[in-house]
C-alpha cells in the first residue's frame, strides 16, 4: 500500500468524482481508477459504491475515510516533529534555477533573504530549464526559480504549484563600444555586411526569448550567425571579446555597460520577463517544513502580483534577413556549419 493511494481516496471521497478527483491528482482518470481498485484491494472490500450518482461511500469506506485522514496528518507531523528535535541540523533548504538566475539573480536574492529569515543552509542545482522544471517535479528542490514570458510559459499546473512573480528582467541586444563610444557592430546590419551574431543553442529557454524579441523590432537585422552556447555568461564573453552582437539578460550585461564595454543597442528589440519562484502546494502526507515555510511566507510579502496566463501560445517567429538579398524573407540567421538554430528550423 502506498501513501498516495490514500490521498487519492481522501480527494475522491470529498469530491465524489473520479474525473475531479484525477484531475486535482494530476493523473489521467482510467490510471486514478486503478488505484482506488488497487487501495480497495489492499483493504479487502469496497470503499464505494458505485452504484449511485455520484459514487458514495460505503459503511467500511466511511469508516477508512476518516482513519485515512487522521493517518496522513500523523505522517505530515511525524516528519515535522523529527526536523524539531533538539539538537538537529538546520535544515537545508533545496533551489533549482537556470544557469544564467544562478549567476545574475540568486547571490543578491539570497543576501536579501538572509537578512530577512536569518541564515539559510541552502544547495543550489544549477541546469538548463528543462531540467530544473523536472527536478521540483521529481521533488528533487524545494523552490524553483525561473523566467516567465507569456509566449513561453514554464508548463507547471497552478492547481498543483504555487507561483511568485519576484521581479522584472529584460533582454536585449549588446555589443562591443568600439573607440569611438559608438557599437563597434552596426545594428541591426546591411544585406552586404552582415552582423556577426552571438546566438543560443536552440534547446536554451533565452534562445526562444531571443526569437521573440527580434520579431517585434523596428528592423529586421541582416545577420550572419558565428557562434553558439546555451550559456547567456559564454555569450557576454564573445560580446567583451568583440566577436558580435549577443541578446542578454540586463541583470548581466549591466556591469558592462557601467564601465563602457557593452552598449545595448536601440531599436524595439528589448523584450521583458519575470523572474518567478514555484514550489510544489503542501498536502496532507507532504507538508512544507518550517524553514522552507518561513521563507516562502517572506517572499510572498515581496513578490508582485501574478497576472493569469493562458498556457500553449508560442513564439512568433523572428523576422531576420540574412546576407543574401534574394533570401529576404527566410525567417532564419545564417547557420554555423556545426550547429542549427531554432531560428534554421522557421524557413
Amino acid at each position: 500500500m502506498e501513501t498516495t493511494w490514500l490521498e487519492d481516496f481522501v480527494v475522491l471521497a470529498e469530491t465524489r468524482s473520479f474525473s475531479r478527483a484525477a484531475q486535482q491528482r494530476h493523473v489521467t482518470q482510467p490510471a486514478f481508477s486503478r488505484r482506488v481498485q488497487a487501495l480497495e484491494a489492499w483493504v479487502g472490500m469496497d470503499l464505494l459504491d458505485r452504484t449511485t450518482y455520484p459514487p458514495s461511500l460505503t459503511q467500511a469506506g466511511e469508516h477508512f475515510y476518516t482513519q485515512a485522514q487522521d493517518l496522513l496528518n500523523r505522517i505530515g507531523h511525524l516528519r515535522l516533529s523529527s526536523n524539531e528535535l533538539p539538537g538537529q541540523k538546520q535544515e537545508t533548504i533545496g533551489f533549482a534555477i537556470p544557469h544564467t538566475l544562478s549567476l545574475s539573480f540568486f547571490p543578491e536574492w539570497l543576501g536579501r533573504a538572509q537578512a530577512a529569515v536569518g541564515a539559510i543552509e541552502s544547495r543550489l542545482r544549477a541546469g538548463n530549464v528543462l531540467d530544473v522544471v523536472l527536478w521540483l517535479v521529481e521533488g528533487g528542490c524545494d523552490i524553483l526559480f525561473c523566467y516567465h514570458h507569456p509566449q513561453q510559459p514554464v508548463q507547471l499546473d497552478p492547481e498543483r504549484y504555487e507561483i511568485l512573480t519576484l521581479g522584472t528582467e529584460s533582454l536585449a541586444p549588446y555589443s562591443l563600444r568600439g573607440e569611438n563610444g559608438r557599437p563597434r557592430h552596426d545594428w541591426p546590419g546591411k544585406p552586404q555586411k552582415p552582423v556577426p551574431f552571438l546566438a543560443y543553442t536552440s534547446s536554451a529557454y533565452l534562445s526562444r526569448m531571443t526569437d521573440i524579441a527580434l520579431s517585434q523590432g523596428r528592423a529586421s537585422p541582416y545577420v550572419k550567425r558565428v557562434f553558439d552556447t546555451d550559456m547567456a555568461e559564454g555569450l557576454r564573453r564573445m560580446a567583451l571579446a568583440g566577436h558580435g552582437v549577443a541578446f542578454l539578460p540586463a541583470s548581466l550585461a549591466s556591469a558592462d555597460v557601467e564601465r563602457g564595454d557593452l552598449c545595448k543597442l536601440e531599436g524595439g528589440w528589448e523584450l521583458e520577463m519575470h523572474i518567478r519562484a514555484y514550489r510544489e502546494r503542501p498536502t496532507l502526507s507532504r507538508p512544507a517544513r518550517p524553514r522552507v515555510e518561513q521563507l516562502w511566507k517572506w517572499m510572498e510579502l515581496h513578490s508582485i502580483p501574478t497576472p493569469s496566463v493562458a498556457l500553449g501560445h508560442h513564439a512568433a517567429a523572428p523576422n531576420l534577413r540574412s546576407a543574401t538579398p534574394t533570401s529576404r524573407r527566410a525567417s532564419a540567421v545564417s547557420p554555423s556549419p556545426k550547429a542549427s538554430s531554432a531560428r534554421t528550423r522557421n524557413r
